[in-house]
């Protein structure tokens, strides 16, 4: 399986380095020296990685054969991509591949459709599902251990437990029991919304990609 791992970006220096926008949580196993890597375009590949190293938090490379700014630049905007095995797991428990991600059904506890998991986008804080609902909009869950509670790889779903808010039918919801809650407060009771608790849970961020 093909996977993309990084992008390049410009070129750092005179001796060929590259700046690279890394995809994925591995790179010292994707993008260490002597890693062999295809492209996007094809014609720019396959590139051999020479040297990595890290710079102001940015991931240097460079490639065998490239040795000048002219040489870097002209590999600005390619793709990496690593062949994968599908059936490889991450060292880590509960960590998965983008891949392994990827198309997933997305459900509440008691089995209603949310949507599909279209792409994984990974941010400085944490991952997020994009999630595409059966109306053709789009959600962005955080994964995150107190919203995905589960995720069921034989099944091809992804549990959540959303908080108020995170998804539209929800935040609907929430709003009218405030409506209705609010226009009841002549006898001073107050009625608990179930909404309005949440279990402390782990909030450790599950990552994957390739």
């Amino acid at each position: 399986m093909q996977l993309v791992v990084a992008r390049i970006g410009r070129a750092h220096g005179i001796k060929g380095e590259v700046t690279v926008e890394v995809r994925t949580d591995e790179p010292e196993l994707r993008l260490g020296p002597g890693a062999v890597l295809l492209t996007d375009p094809a014609s720019t590949g396959p590139l051999t990685i020479e040297t990595g190293r890290v710079h102001s938090g940015r991931l240097l490379l460079r490639f065998e054969g490239v040795r000048d700014r002219t040489g870097a630049e002209a590999l600005r905007n390619t793709l990496l991509i690593a062949e994968v095995d599908p059936t490889e797991m991450p060292e880590e428990e509960d960590e998965y591949y983008d891949h392994q991600l990827i198309d997933l059904d997305v459900v509440l506890a008691d089995g209603t459709e949310i949507g599909r998991i279209t792409e994984i986008s990974h941010l400085p804080s944490q991952d997020l599902f994009i999630v595409e609902r059966p109306d053709g909009t789009e959600l962005m869950i955080p994964f995150v251990g107190e919203i995905v509670t589960e995720i069921d790889l034989e099944e091809q779903r992804a549990v959540i437990d959303p908080p108020p808010g995170l998804i539209d039918d929800r935040a609907e919801i929430a709003s009218s029991r405030e409506e209705t809650e609010g226009g009841s407060g002549e006898d001073g009771s107050a009625e608990e919304s179930g909404d309005g608790s949440a279990e402390e849970s782990g909030d450790e961020s599950r990552e994957g990609d390739a």
